[in-house]
């Protein structure tokens, strides 16, 4: 991999296996689970499923019956 320069920032591509072995596509986080000169590991980031253990551990229930519409919460 190849570190290059985006805006401010540095970016680097990840190769298609990894891509692949994630199940990523554009837009998805990526989480670093650690770092060292030698090795870089990354796992995909659920941010889903990381709100929903928030509500858990906040106790929060939904309503009984409660569906959630992306296409009604985001109309205008």
């Amino acid at each position: 991999m190849r570190v290059a320069r985006w805006g401010d920032s540095l970016a680097v591509r990840l190769p298609k296996a990894v891509v692949d072995e994630l199940g990523l596509a554009p837009g998805d986080d990526v989480e670093i689970i650690t770092a060292r000169r030698d090795r870089l590991v990354l796992d995909k980031a659920d941010r889903r499923q990381a709100a929903v253990d928030a509500m858990a551990t906040e106790h929060l229930v939904r309503p009984e019956g409660y569906v959630f519409d992306r296409e009604e919460a985001n109309a205008r």
